[in-house]
C-alpha cells in the first residue's frame, strides 16, 4: 500500500540527507584533488534491483541522476553483511562509463534482509593504460585505457580482498592517491549504511521498504506532467565533434525527439558509426541508460524544480541506440573519452527542446576546454606528480530572459575550479592567467556566457600535459532564435613568443622546462538579435573586459568612442545592419555553414542507410573513404540529395570484394 504524500516528502528529504551526508564524507576525506577541490564522484541509494532512487542536491556530478547498479549487481553471485563491491569497467555491467570511474555498491541490510544498495563513484585522475590520466583521443581499444576490474568484491563480510586492491594499486602512476580516494569512498559507503539504519529506525522497515518504491513513481508522475507540458511532435536537431580520431573527419550526433502525450523518445538512429578513437558512448543498448538522458534530466527539474532525483524519472524516456553506432559501440572500442561524445549528444538533444520550449531551453553552452591533467617532476625533491589543474569550461547559453553565466557551462557546472594557491602548492608549475575569455561569448540580445582561459608555466623536462575533450575549434556551440555561435576553443604552446605552436585539438603533448601552454575554451551561444541588445548593456560588456570595442560595432552595431556610446552613430550603424540582417533561427558558425552545404541532411541519411547495412568493422573505414570522395567532388556536381554519396559507396565497394552486395540502393 503506498503511503501518504506527506510522509513520502519527508523520507525523501531524508533519503536526500543520507546521500549529502555520504558526498560530504568522501570529498572531506579525498586525497586527489579532482575529487576533493572539482567534485567529479557521486553518491546514492539504490533499490535491491539496482535503480538509484535518492541522489545529492549540492555535492558531486549531475551526470549521473538515476543510474541503473542493477546489471552489476547481478554480475556477483551473492551479498553478505560487510561486502563492497566494485568495478570499474565500461562493459560489464554498464554502470562504469570509463575506466577512471571506479563505481562501489555496499549491500545494505536489516534482521538478515537485503533493503538497498549504498553506491557511488570517483573519477581517478589516473588508472594505467596508454597516456598519464588514461584517456586520448588517440586510444582505439578499451585495453589502452587503463587497468579494469570486472565487478568484484573489495571487501568480503568486512574482509579486505588485498590481492585485487595490490594489482590496482600495481598498475596506476600514482598509487597513494587512488588508494586514498578509496578510503573515502569506502567511508562514504560506510555513513550511506548508517543513516539508513537511521531512517529504518525513524520510519519502520515496512514504510521505508514501500517508501523508496513509491519515491520512484512518484518521479515518473512528476515526469509525466512536465512532458506532457511539451507540444506533441517531432523536433529533429544535429551537431558535431571536430574529428572523429586523430586527424580524423567530422563526427555527427544526430537525434529525433519525438513526443506524444506523456511519454518521449530519442531516436540517435542518423547518428555516426562507432569510432575507432575513444568518443563512444559505452550504453550496452540500454534504452535508459543516463548518459543519453542527462540533458532530459535536465530539462525535467528545470522545468520543475520539485522533481526527485531518481530513476522514476526516466520511466517516461527511452532511446534508440543502434548497435555499432557512436551511442552503442561494440567491445573493444575505446570509451575513454565518452564525456566529449556525451556532450556533443546533450548539445543535439538540448537542440531538439529548444524547438519545443524556446522559452525556457538555452543557447548551446561553451565548451571544447579540456580537463587539464598533468605528469611531470618536482625539481627539488625528484617526486613524480600526476594532478588535474582545472577543467576549462565554457560559459552557459544565452536564454529568452537572461545572459548565459560566465566561464560556468551549465553541462559541466558541476565541475568546480581549483584555486590557483593550492595548484601552485600542489603541482611545480606557476600559473599565469586564469580568468575569462573577452570576446567568446555568442552575441546576442542575450550574450552567451565567456569562456576561460588558462595560462601556466612547467619547470621540469618530460612533463605530459593530457587535456581531455578538446574540440569546438571548428564547430562551435550553436545560438538561438537569431543569436550568434560562440567562438572557438584554441590550444597554445608557448603563445606571443617566435615558437608559438597552435596544438589544435591535441590532447597529449610532452613539453619542457620553462614551456608555456594557454589554453581557452569556446564561448555559449547568444540568444535573440544582438541588434536588439540595449547599447548599455554593450558598453557594460565592453567596460566589465567581456566583448571588445571592435566587436561591439561588428555584432552588435554599437559605437562606442571614448568610453562613451555614440548614439548617432549607432542608429545608423543598427538601421544599416538591420536591412541586411535575415537571422531568426538557429546560429551556426561559417565553419558549420560551409560543411552542411556539402554535408546535408540527405546526404547523411544516405549516409547511415549505408553504413547500417555494413559489418560493424567496416563502418568506420567506408564513412571516411565516402568523405574524401565528396571532398573531391566539383561543386557543380554536388546536389546534396543523397545520390552522391550513394554513388561514392558504389565505387567504394567495387573496390572490396567484402562488399559485394551491399552496394544495392
Amino acid at each position: 500500500m503506498a503511503i501518504d504524500r506527506i510522509t513520502l516528502q519527508i523520507l525523501a528529504n531524508h533519503c536526500a540527507a543520507a546521500t549529502e551526508s555520504m558526498a560530504h564524507t568522501l570529498f572531506r576525506t579525498a586525497h586527489s584533488t579532482f575529487v576533493k577541490e572539482t567534485e567529479d564522484f557521486t553518491t546514492g541509494l539504490a533499490t535491491p534491483d539496482g535503480k538509484t532512487f535518492a541522489s545529492p542536491y549540492d555535492l558531486g556530478a549531475t551526470w549521473f541522476v538515476g543510474l541503473d547498479y542493477g546489471r552489476a549487481i547481478a554480475l556477483v553471485d551473492e551479498y553478505e553483511e560487510g561486502d563492497i563491491c566494485m568495478t570499474n569497467d565500461p562493459y560489464s555491467g554498464f554502470v562504469c562509463t570509463h575506466s577512471p570511474d571506479v563505481h562501489l555498491w555496499k549491500p545494505i541490510f536489516h534482521q538478515g534482509e537485503l533493503v538497498c544498495f549504498a553506491v557511488g563513484h570517483v573519477h581517478n585522475t589516473d588508472v594505467g593504460g596508454a597516456v598519464p590520466a588514461s584517456l586520448s583521443r588517440a586510444n582505439f581499444e578499451v585495453h589502452q585505457e587503463g587497468i579494469r576490474f570486472p565487478p568484484s568484491k573489495l571487501y568480503k563480510r568486512g574482509e579486505l580482498n588485498r590481492e585485487l586492491l595490490d594489482v590496482m594499486l600495481l598498475n596506476v602512476r600514482m598509487p597513494e592517491q587512488n588508494w586514498g580516494d578509496l578510503k573515502a569512498q569506502i567511508a562514504a559507503m560506510h555513513t550511506g549504511e548508517r543513516k539508513v539504519h537511521e531512517m529504518i529506525r525513524r520510519f519502520g522497515i515496512d514504510t521505508f521498504r514501500q517508501g523508496i518504491q513509491d519515491l520512484l513513481d512518484y518521479a515518473e508522475e512528476q515526469a509525466r506532467l512536465v512532458i506532457r507540458r511539451i507540444p506533441d511532435g517531432e523536433y529533429f536537431f544535429a551537431d558535431y565533434m571536430d574529428e572523429d580520431a586523430v586527424d580524423g573527419k567530422p563526427c555527427r550526433l544526430a537525434v529525433s525527439m519525438r513526443v506524444a502525450g506523456d511519454e518521449i523518445e530519442f531516436d540517435f538512429s542518423e547518428s555516426d558509426p562507432q569510432v575507432t578513437a575513444s568518443l563512444n558512448i559505452p550504453t550496452g543498448g540500454d534504452p535508459r541508460h543516463v548518459l543519453l538522458l542527462i540533458p532530459y534530466m535536465y530539462v525535467m527539474y528545470t522545468a520543475d524544480p520539485t522533481v526527485l532525483l531518481n530513476s522514476g524519472l526516466l520511466r517516461p524516456a527511452r532511446c534508440v541506440v543502434p548497435e555499432g553506432s557512436i551511442v552503442n559501440p561494440q567491445f573493444p572500442a575505446a570509451v575513454g573519452m565518452r564525456s566529449l561524445g556525451v556532450m556533443r549528444l546533450m548539445s543535439c538533444v538540448f537542440g531538439a527542446f529548444a524547438q519545443a520550449l524556446p522559452d525556457l531551453v538555452p543557447a548551446a553552452c561553451g565548451d571544447g576546454g579540456p580537463l587539464i591533467n598533468l605528469r611531470t617532476t618536482d625539481s627539488r625533491t625528484g617526486r613524480k606528480i600526476m594532478a588535474n589543474l582545472d577543467p576549462i569550461t565554457g560559459g552557459a547559453g544565452a536564454v529568452a530572459f537572461r545572459d548565459g553565466t560566465e566561464g560556468s557551462g551549465a553541462n559541466f557546472g558541476f565541475l568546480k575550479n581549483t584555486p590557483v594557491e593550492i595548484n601552485e602548492a600542489e603541482v611545480p608549475v606557476k600559473i599565469l592567467r586564469y580568468g575569462l575569455a573577452c570576446d567568446s561569448g555568442g552575441a546576442g540580445r542575450w550574450r552567451g556566457g565567456t569562456g576561460t582561459t588558462l595560462e601556466f608555466q612547467v619547470f621540469s623536462p618530460n612533463t605530459v600535459v593530457t587535456a581531455r575533450n578538446r574540440d569546438r575549434t571548428r564547430f562551435t556551440p550553436w545560438g538561438a532564435m537569431g543569436g550568434f555561435a560562440g567562438k572557438p576553443s584554441s590550444f597554445f604552446l608557448n603563445p606571443d613568443s617566435n615558437h608559438e605552436t597552435d596544438l589544435g585539438n591535441t590532447d597529449v603533448v610532452r613539453i619542457g622546462p620553462g614551456d608555456v601552454i594557454r589554453i581557452t575554451s569556446s564561448g555559449a551561444g547568444g540568444f535573440g538579435s544582438p541588434l536588439d541588445r540595449e547599447p548599455s548593456r554593450v558598453l557594460a560588456d565592453v567596460e566589465r573586459g567581456f566583448v571588445g570595442v571592435e566587436s561591439a560595432r561588428d555584432e552588435y552595431g554599437v559605437v562606442i568612442v571614448d568610453g562613451a556610446v555614440d548614439v548617432d552613430a549607432t542608429d545608423a550603424l543598427r538601421a544599416q545592419m538591420r536591412a541586411a540582417d535575415g537571422r531568426t533561427g538557429f546560429g551556426y558558425n561559417a565553419e558549420r555553414v560551409a560543411f552542411e552545404g556539402i554535408w546535408t541532411r540527405q546526404n547523411y541519411t544516405a549516409l547511415t542507410e549505408i553504413l547500417a547495412r555494413l559489418p560493424v568493422d567496416w563502418r568506420f573505414f567506408v564513412k571516411h573513404r565516402v568523405f574524401e570522395a565528396l571532398e573531391a567532388m566539383a561543386p557543380q556536381e554536388r546536389r546534396g540529395d543523397g545520390a552522391e554519396v550513394r554513388a561514392a559507396f558504389r565505387a567504394i565497394a567495387a573496390r572490396y570484394p567484402e562488399l559485394e552486395g551491399l552496394a544495392s540502393d
